[in-house]
Protein backbone atom coordinates (compact mmCIF):
# COMPACT_ATOMS: atom_id res chain seq x y z
CA UNK A 1 0.00 0.00 0.00
CA UNK A 2 1.39 3.59 -0.87
CA UNK A 3 -0.09 6.85 0.77
CA UNK A 4 0.46 10.04 -0.84
CA UNK A 5 -0.38 13.71 0.81
CA UNK A 6 -0.44 16.50 -1.05
CA UNK A 7 0.14 20.42 0.10
CA UNK A 8 0.74 23.11 -1.78
CA UNK A 9 3.50 24.79 0.23
CA UNK A 10 5.30 21.40 1.14
CA UNK A 11 5.25 19.29 -2.20
CA UNK A 12 4.27 15.89 -1.38
CA UNK A 13 5.02 13.53 0.78
CA UNK A 14 4.48 9.62 0.20
CA UNK A 15 4.58 6.46 2.83
CA UNK A 16 5.00 3.29 1.49
CA UNK A 17 4.32 -0.46 2.80
CA UNK A 18 2.36 -3.24 2.84
CA UNK A 19 0.25 -2.21 6.09
CA UNK A 20 -0.35 0.89 8.63
CA UNK A 21 -1.73 1.90 11.45
CA UNK A 22 -5.36 3.84 10.84
CA UNK A 23 -3.91 6.22 13.63
CA UNK A 24 -0.57 6.79 15.08
CA UNK A 25 1.49 9.21 17.81
CA UNK A 26 4.61 8.19 15.89
CA UNK A 27 6.24 11.85 16.64
CA UNK A 28 5.54 11.77 20.26
CA UNK A 29 7.81 8.25 20.49
CA UNK A 30 10.53 10.07 18.14
CA UNK A 31 10.23 13.29 20.69
CA UNK A 32 10.68 11.08 23.18
CA UNK A 33 13.91 8.98 21.62
CA UNK A 34 15.45 12.12 21.31
CA UNK A 35 14.79 13.37 24.83
CA UNK A 36 16.22 9.98 26.16
CA UNK A 37 19.31 10.53 23.60
CA UNK A 38 19.82 14.52 24.45
CA UNK A 39 19.70 13.19 28.14
CA UNK A 40 22.34 10.77 27.91
CA UNK A 41 24.38 13.49 25.84
CA UNK A 42 23.94 15.83 28.54
CA UNK A 43 24.78 13.46 31.67
CA UNK A 44 28.19 12.68 29.60
CA UNK A 45 29.56 16.18 29.18
CA UNK A 46 28.29 17.17 32.91
CA UNK A 47 29.44 14.32 35.25
CA UNK A 48 33.10 15.46 35.10
CA UNK A 49 31.74 18.10 37.85
CA UNK A 50 30.33 15.73 40.01
CA UNK A 51 33.78 13.51 39.72
CA UNK A 52 35.81 16.86 39.94
CA UNK A 53 36.08 16.77 43.92
CA UNK A 54 37.07 13.27 43.30
CA UNK A 55 39.75 13.84 39.86
CA UNK A 56 41.11 17.42 41.66
CA UNK A 57 42.03 15.55 45.20
CA UNK A 58 43.57 12.79 43.76
CA UNK A 59 45.69 14.59 40.96
CA UNK A 60 46.27 17.71 42.55
CA UNK A 61 44.62 19.96 39.96
CA UNK A 62 44.32 23.66 40.85
CA UNK A 63 40.96 25.63 40.03
CA UNK A 64 42.31 27.01 36.51
CA UNK A 65 43.76 23.47 35.34
CA UNK A 66 40.40 22.52 36.43
CA UNK A 67 38.58 25.09 34.47
CA UNK A 68 40.56 23.97 31.48
CA UNK A 69 39.62 20.89 31.52
CA UNK A 70 36.04 21.71 32.11
CA UNK A 71 36.11 23.78 29.34
CA UNK A 72 37.64 20.83 26.86
CA UNK A 73 34.51 19.47 25.72
CA UNK A 74 33.06 22.61 24.42
CA UNK A 75 36.39 23.87 22.37
CA UNK A 76 35.77 20.70 20.30
CA UNK A 77 32.21 20.68 20.09
CA UNK A 78 32.66 24.67 18.66
CA UNK A 79 35.10 23.93 16.10
CA UNK A 80 33.26 20.50 15.13
CA UNK A 81 29.61 21.86 14.66
CA UNK A 82 29.94 23.37 10.70
CA UNK A 83 31.11 20.04 9.88
CA UNK A 84 28.81 17.79 12.07
CA UNK A 85 25.74 19.58 10.40
CA UNK A 86 27.16 19.41 7.02
CA UNK A 87 27.49 15.49 7.64
CA UNK A 88 23.61 15.49 9.07
CA UNK A 89 22.50 17.60 5.35
CA UNK A 90 25.00 15.20 3.44
CA UNK A 91 24.24 11.38 5.26
CA UNK A 92 20.87 12.03 7.37
CA UNK A 93 20.14 12.00 11.33
CA UNK A 94 19.63 8.13 11.60
CA UNK A 95 23.21 7.53 10.35
CA UNK A 96 25.39 10.30 11.70
CA UNK A 97 23.19 10.46 15.49
CA UNK A 98 23.74 7.23 16.00
CA UNK A 99 27.10 6.65 15.04
CA UNK A 100 28.09 9.57 17.50
CA UNK A 101 25.91 8.17 20.29
CA UNK A 102 28.43 5.21 19.95
CA UNK A 103 31.31 6.42 19.87
CA UNK A 104 31.07 9.14 22.56
CA UNK A 105 29.71 6.70 25.31
CA UNK A 106 33.10 4.97 24.68
CA UNK A 107 34.46 8.02 24.91
CA UNK A 108 32.84 8.75 28.11
CA UNK A 109 33.94 4.74 29.67
CA UNK A 110 37.69 5.75 28.63
CA UNK A 111 37.86 8.56 30.76
CA UNK A 112 36.81 6.46 33.45
CA UNK A 113 40.39 4.57 33.11
CA UNK A 114 42.76 7.63 33.26
CA UNK A 115 43.51 7.26 36.77
CA UNK A 116 44.34 3.89 36.12
CA UNK A 117 46.80 4.64 33.30
CA UNK A 118 48.79 7.52 35.36
CA UNK A 119 49.47 9.48 38.49
CA UNK A 120 51.54 12.25 37.00
CA UNK A 121 49.75 15.52 37.47
CA UNK A 122 50.94 16.54 33.48
CA UNK A 123 49.72 13.34 31.85
CA UNK A 124 46.57 13.21 34.13
CA UNK A 125 45.45 17.09 32.54
CA UNK A 126 46.63 16.15 29.03
CA UNK A 127 44.74 12.59 28.86
CA UNK A 128 41.46 13.99 30.36
CA UNK A 129 41.45 16.99 28.06
CA UNK A 130 42.18 14.85 25.31
CA UNK A 131 39.64 12.94 26.34
CA UNK A 132 36.68 15.17 27.01
CA UNK A 133 37.50 16.96 23.29
CA UNK A 134 36.62 14.27 21.78
CA UNK A 135 33.78 13.47 23.24
CA UNK A 136 33.16 17.06 22.31
CA UNK A 137 34.10 16.61 19.12
CA UNK A 138 31.85 13.34 18.41
CA UNK A 139 28.62 14.90 20.17
CA UNK A 140 28.90 17.94 18.04
CA UNK A 141 25.60 16.77 15.64
CA UNK A 142 23.86 15.68 18.50
CA UNK A 143 21.84 18.93 19.24
CA UNK A 144 21.56 20.08 14.84
CA UNK A 145 20.19 16.48 14.88
CA UNK A 146 17.47 16.92 17.48
CA UNK A 147 16.22 20.24 15.88
CA UNK A 148 16.59 18.20 12.14
CA UNK A 149 14.25 15.68 13.98
CA UNK A 150 11.50 18.45 15.20
CA UNK A 151 11.58 19.99 12.32
CA UNK A 152 11.34 16.97 10.13
CA UNK A 153 8.67 15.22 12.61
CA UNK A 154 6.43 18.04 14.10
CA UNK A 155 3.87 20.81 12.18
CA UNK A 156 4.63 24.41 13.03
CA UNK A 157 2.39 25.08 16.38
CA UNK A 158 3.95 21.92 18.18
CA UNK A 159 7.49 23.01 17.30
CA UNK A 160 7.75 25.07 20.44
CA UNK A 161 6.72 22.42 22.96
CA UNK A 162 8.73 19.79 21.12
CA UNK A 163 12.13 21.79 21.00
CA UNK A 164 11.74 22.73 24.59
CA UNK A 165 11.96 19.28 25.52
CA UNK A 166 15.31 18.53 23.63
CA UNK A 167 16.73 21.69 24.59
CA UNK A 168 15.67 21.10 28.39
CA UNK A 169 17.95 17.64 28.61
CA UNK A 170 20.12 19.07 30.27
CA UNK A 171 18.54 19.79 33.44
CA UNK A 172 16.82 16.51 32.75
CA UNK A 173 19.77 14.81 32.50
CA UNK A 174 21.22 16.88 35.98
CA UNK A 175 17.99 15.94 37.64
CA UNK A 176 18.46 12.14 37.11
CA UNK A 177 22.14 11.34 36.58
CA UNK A 178 24.00 13.67 39.44
CA UNK A 179 22.16 11.83 42.34
CA UNK A 180 22.89 9.06 40.25
CA UNK A 181 26.70 9.95 39.75
CA UNK A 182 27.07 11.32 42.98
CA UNK A 183 25.88 8.13 44.68
CA UNK A 184 28.34 6.21 42.69
CA UNK A 185 31.02 8.22 43.04
CA UNK A 186 30.77 7.88 47.17
CA UNK A 187 30.06 4.37 46.05
CA UNK A 188 33.12 3.44 43.92
CA UNK A 189 35.23 6.26 43.33
CA UNK A 190 35.13 9.28 40.60
CA UNK A 191 35.61 6.71 37.44
CA UNK A 192 32.91 4.79 38.17
CA UNK A 193 29.78 7.29 36.93
CA UNK A 194 32.01 7.38 33.77
CA UNK A 195 31.58 3.43 33.21
CA UNK A 196 27.73 3.28 34.08
CA UNK A 197 26.63 6.40 31.60
CA UNK A 198 29.18 4.85 28.83
CA UNK A 199 27.10 1.72 28.96
CA UNK A 200 23.51 3.40 28.92
CA UNK A 201 24.37 5.19 26.20
CA UNK A 202 25.55 2.29 23.97
CA UNK A 203 22.12 0.09 25.35
CA UNK A 204 20.65 3.90 23.75
CA UNK A 205 22.35 3.61 21.02
CA UNK A 206 20.67 -0.15 20.17
CA UNK A 207 17.35 1.42 20.34
CA UNK A 208 17.49 3.95 18.60
CA UNK A 209 19.31 2.27 15.33
CA UNK A 210 16.17 -0.24 15.94
CA UNK A 211 13.38 2.76 15.97
CA UNK A 212 14.71 5.79 14.04
CA UNK A 213 13.10 6.38 10.14
CA UNK A 214 12.41 9.07 8.86
CA UNK A 215 8.14 10.31 8.77
CA UNK A 216 7.81 8.86 4.94
CA UNK A 217 9.35 5.36 5.80
CA UNK A 218 8.47 4.69 9.36
CA UNK A 219 5.60 2.18 9.98
CA UNK A 220 3.97 3.22 12.59
CA UNK A 221 2.74 6.66 10.74
CA UNK A 222 -0.42 6.93 9.38
CA UNK A 223 -2.31 8.84 6.68
CA UNK A 224 -3.87 11.13 9.15
CA UNK A 225 -0.59 11.30 11.04
CA UNK A 226 1.64 12.17 8.40
CA UNK A 227 -0.82 14.84 6.87
CA UNK A 228 -1.41 16.22 10.05
CA UNK A 229 2.78 16.63 10.08
CA UNK A 230 2.97 17.96 6.08
CA UNK A 231 -0.02 20.40 6.54
CA UNK A 232 1.71 22.30 9.70
CA UNK A 233 5.08 22.51 8.04
CA UNK A 234 6.55 19.26 8.90
CA UNK A 235 9.50 18.81 6.61
CA UNK A 236 8.95 14.82 6.45
CA UNK A 237 11.17 14.19 3.39
CA UNK A 238 14.20 16.10 4.35
CA UNK A 239 16.01 12.56 5.67
CA UNK A 240 14.06 10.03 3.28
CA UNK A 241 16.21 8.13 1.21
CA UNK A 242 15.12 9.68 -1.97
CA UNK A 243 16.87 13.11 -0.76
CA UNK A 244 20.40 11.74 0.57
CA UNK A 245 20.47 10.03 -2.84
CA UNK A 246 22.46 12.44 -3.85
CA UNK A 247 25.50 14.61 -1.73
CA UNK A 248 24.39 18.07 -0.52
CA UNK A 249 27.52 20.69 -1.31
CA UNK A 250 28.54 23.28 1.07
CA UNK A 251 27.08 26.62 0.14
CA UNK A 252 29.15 29.38 0.88
CA UNK A 253 26.16 32.13 -0.21
CA UNK A 254 24.16 30.24 2.68
CA UNK A 255 26.69 30.48 5.13
CA UNK A 256 27.05 33.91 4.09
CA UNK A 257 23.02 34.15 4.78
CA UNK A 258 23.14 32.69 8.03
CA UNK A 259 26.44 34.87 9.03
CA UNK A 260 24.88 38.20 7.96
CA UNK A 261 21.62 38.24 9.60
CA UNK A 262 21.26 40.74 12.55
CA UNK A 263 18.02 38.25 13.26
CA UNK A 264 19.89 35.09 13.82
CA UNK A 265 23.01 36.73 15.40
CA UNK A 266 21.01 38.00 18.72
CA UNK A 267 19.62 34.06 18.19
CA UNK A 268 23.04 32.92 18.56
CA UNK A 269 23.96 35.36 21.23
CA UNK A 270 21.07 34.54 22.52
CA UNK A 271 22.17 30.32 22.54
CA UNK A 272 25.65 32.00 23.89
CA UNK A 273 23.82 33.36 26.94
CA UNK A 274 21.84 30.36 27.85
CA UNK A 275 24.98 27.90 27.46
CA UNK A 276 26.99 30.31 29.81
CA UNK A 277 24.06 29.85 32.44
CA UNK A 278 23.98 26.09 32.04
CA UNK A 279 28.02 25.37 31.71
CA UNK A 280 27.71 27.17 34.90
CA UNK A 281 25.30 24.90 36.36
CA UNK A 282 27.21 21.66 34.88
CA UNK A 283 30.45 22.43 35.72
CA UNK A 284 30.96 24.92 39.13
CA UNK A 285 27.76 24.83 40.41
CA UNK A 286 29.17 21.29 41.87
CA UNK A 287 31.91 22.21 42.74
CA UNK A 288 30.75 25.54 44.18
CA UNK A 289 28.03 23.66 46.59
CA UNK A 290 31.22 21.55 48.10
CA UNK A 291 33.97 23.85 48.36
CA UNK A 292 32.19 27.04 49.38
CA UNK A 293 28.97 26.07 51.07
CA UNK A 294 30.83 22.67 52.54
CA UNK A 295 28.56 19.95 51.32
CA UNK A 296 30.26 16.52 50.50
CA UNK A 297 29.73 15.24 46.85
CA UNK A 298 26.39 12.84 47.65
CA UNK A 299 24.68 16.62 49.09
CA UNK A 300 25.83 18.61 46.35
CA UNK A 301 24.74 16.33 43.90
CA UNK A 302 21.20 15.96 45.51
CA UNK A 303 20.96 19.78 45.48
CA UNK A 304 21.37 20.32 41.72
CA UNK A 305 17.94 18.05 41.50
CA UNK A 306 15.40 21.13 42.36
CA UNK A 307 17.34 23.45 40.40
CA UNK A 308 17.34 20.94 37.23
CA UNK A 309 13.74 20.11 37.71
CA UNK A 310 12.87 23.35 37.89
CA UNK A 311 14.86 24.32 34.51
CA UNK A 312 13.28 21.43 32.86
CA UNK A 313 9.77 21.93 34.05
CA UNK A 314 10.48 26.13 32.76
CA UNK A 315 11.63 24.55 29.23
CA UNK A 316 8.50 22.73 28.86
CA UNK A 317 6.41 26.13 30.38
CA UNK A 318 8.20 28.16 27.73
CA UNK A 319 7.55 26.05 24.44
CA UNK A 320 4.02 25.11 25.90
CA UNK A 321 3.29 28.99 26.24
CA UNK A 322 5.04 29.92 22.92
CA UNK A 323 2.83 27.38 20.86
CA UNK A 324 -0.45 28.43 22.93
CA UNK A 325 0.60 31.92 21.61
CA UNK A 326 0.96 31.19 17.89
CA UNK A 327 -2.64 29.12 17.97
CA UNK A 328 -4.13 32.36 19.78
CA UNK A 329 -2.98 34.36 16.86
CA UNK A 330 0.21 35.78 17.58
CA UNK A 331 2.98 36.20 15.40
CA UNK A 332 5.82 33.71 15.72
CA UNK A 333 8.36 36.57 16.73
CA UNK A 334 6.24 37.28 20.05
CA UNK A 335 5.24 34.58 20.87
CA UNK A 336 8.95 32.95 20.76
CA UNK A 337 10.65 36.61 22.17
CA UNK A 338 8.43 37.39 25.20
CA UNK A 339 8.44 33.93 26.86
CA UNK A 340 12.41 34.39 27.06
CA UNK A 341 12.45 38.03 27.84
CA UNK A 342 10.85 37.04 30.68
CA UNK A 343 12.90 34.02 31.65
CA UNK A 344 16.07 35.25 31.42
CA UNK A 345 15.08 38.39 33.44
CA UNK A 346 13.81 35.94 36.60
CA UNK A 347 17.16 34.10 35.79
CA UNK A 348 19.27 37.11 36.76
CA UNK A 349 17.86 36.25 40.63
CA UNK A 350 20.62 33.68 40.69
CA UNK A 351 23.13 36.42 41.64
CA UNK A 352 21.22 36.65 45.39
CA UNK A 353 22.91 33.66 46.12
CA UNK A 354 26.00 36.20 47.07
CA UNK A 355 24.09 37.61 49.86
CA UNK A 356 22.80 34.53 51.89
CA UNK A 357 24.77 32.16 54.25
CA UNK A 358 21.84 29.86 53.80
CA UNK A 359 22.49 26.66 51.77
CA UNK A 360 18.51 26.32 51.40
CA UNK A 361 17.90 29.78 50.33
CA UNK A 362 21.09 29.14 47.33
CA UNK A 363 19.18 26.05 45.98
CA UNK A 364 15.86 27.96 46.26
CA UNK A 365 16.95 30.91 44.19
CA UNK A 366 19.00 28.82 41.86
CA UNK A 367 15.78 27.04 40.93
CA UNK A 368 13.82 30.11 40.33
CA UNK A 369 16.83 31.10 38.47
CA UNK A 370 16.95 28.24 35.91
CA UNK A 371 13.12 27.81 35.84
CA UNK A 372 13.64 31.65 34.40
CA UNK A 373 16.16 30.44 32.24
CA UNK A 374 14.45 26.81 31.20
CA UNK A 375 11.26 29.72 30.11
CA UNK A 376 13.40 31.20 28.06
CA UNK A 377 14.93 28.32 26.15
CA UNK A 378 12.09 26.47 25.54
CA UNK A 379 10.29 29.56 23.77
CA UNK A 380 13.09 31.27 22.14
CA UNK A 381 16.42 29.10 20.89
CA UNK A 382 16.19 26.11 19.53
CA UNK A 383 12.86 26.79 18.07
CA UNK A 384 14.24 29.55 16.50
CA UNK A 385 16.15 27.59 14.74
CA UNK A 386 13.01 25.38 13.21
CA UNK A 387 11.15 28.51 12.57
CA UNK A 388 14.12 30.43 9.95
CA UNK A 389 16.39 27.27 8.79
CA UNK A 390 15.85 27.02 4.93
CA UNK A 391 14.94 23.63 3.71
CA UNK A 392 18.24 22.51 2.64
CA UNK A 393 20.66 23.74 4.84
CA UNK A 394 18.48 22.64 8.70
CA UNK A 395 21.79 20.81 9.66
CA UNK A 396 23.91 23.67 8.96
CA UNK A 397 21.95 26.45 10.18
CA UNK A 398 21.68 24.59 13.47
CA UNK A 399 25.41 24.08 13.32
CA UNK A 400 26.18 27.60 13.08
CA UNK A 401 23.76 28.62 15.90
CA UNK A 402 25.47 25.38 18.21
CA UNK A 403 28.70 26.93 17.81
CA UNK A 404 28.60 30.45 18.05
CA UNK A 405 26.20 29.42 21.27
CA UNK A 406 29.23 27.13 22.54
CA UNK A 407 31.87 29.51 22.39
CA UNK A 408 29.90 30.22 25.98
CA UNK A 409 30.95 26.45 27.11
CA UNK A 410 34.47 27.34 26.27
CA UNK A 411 34.80 30.89 28.38
CA UNK A 412 32.37 30.04 31.32
CA UNK A 413 34.40 26.94 32.98
CA UNK A 414 37.73 28.88 32.29
CA UNK A 415 36.63 32.36 33.24
CA UNK A 416 35.03 31.33 36.13
CA UNK A 417 38.14 29.36 36.76
CA UNK A 418 40.32 32.85 37.29
CA UNK A 419 37.88 34.25 39.09
CA UNK A 420 37.61 31.93 41.52
CA UNK A 421 41.68 31.59 41.86
CA UNK A 422 41.86 35.83 41.72
CA UNK A 423 39.23 36.62 44.25
CA UNK A 424 39.41 33.63 46.12
CA UNK A 425 35.47 33.35 46.65
CA UNK A 426 32.82 32.38 43.99
CA UNK A 427 30.46 36.03 44.74
CA UNK A 428 31.97 37.80 41.12
CA UNK A 429 31.73 34.17 39.31
CA UNK A 430 27.61 34.48 40.16
CA UNK A 431 27.84 38.41 39.17
CA UNK A 432 29.71 37.42 35.96
CA UNK A 433 27.15 34.53 35.27
CA UNK A 434 23.95 36.60 36.15
CA UNK A 435 25.09 39.63 33.70
CA UNK A 436 24.29 36.95 30.39
CA UNK A 437 20.91 36.82 31.37
CA UNK A 438 20.39 40.50 31.42
CA UNK A 439 22.37 40.73 28.42
CA UNK A 440 20.13 37.93 26.26
CA UNK A 441 16.56 39.57 27.20
CA UNK A 442 18.40 42.99 26.34
CA UNK A 443 19.10 41.96 22.85
CA UNK A 444 15.96 39.95 22.02
CA UNK A 445 13.91 42.75 23.40
CA UNK A 446 15.56 46.09 21.56
CA UNK A 447 17.70 44.42 18.83
CA UNK A 448 16.48 41.39 17.32
CA UNK A 449 13.28 42.25 15.35
CA UNK A 450 10.85 39.63 13.93
CA UNK A 451 11.80 36.07 13.44
CA UNK A 452 10.99 35.01 10.10
CA UNK A 453 12.72 32.22 7.69
CA UNK A 454 15.64 32.44 5.94
CA UNK A 455 15.31 31.75 2.32
CA UNK A 456 16.03 28.81 0.20
CA UNK A 457 18.60 28.69 -2.29
CA UNK A 458 17.35 29.66 -5.65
Amino acid sequence: MTIETHDAGHGTATVSGKSRPATSRARHYVLALILLVATVAYADRSILSIAAPGIKKEFGLSAVQLGYVLSAFSWAYVVSQIPGGLLLDRFGTKRVYGSSLILWSLATIAVGFVGGITSDLTMAIGLLFLLRFLLGAIEAPSFPANARVVVTWFPEQERGLATALFASASYFAVAIFSPFAGWLDSLAGWPAPFFALGAIGLVCAVVWIFYMRPPTDHPGVSKAELERMVAGGAMVDIDNRRGLSKPRPFSWPLLGKLLSSRMLWCAYIGQYCGIALSYFFITWFPIYLVQSRGMNVMEAGFSTVLPALAGFLGGVTGGAVSDALIRHGWSVSRARKTPYVVGMLVGCCLVLAAFTSSNVLVVALMTLAFFGKGVAVGAGTWAVVSDTAPKEAVGLAGAVFNCIGNVGGIITPIAFGYIVQATGGYTVGLYFVAAHCLLAAIVYLFVMGDITRVPSQA
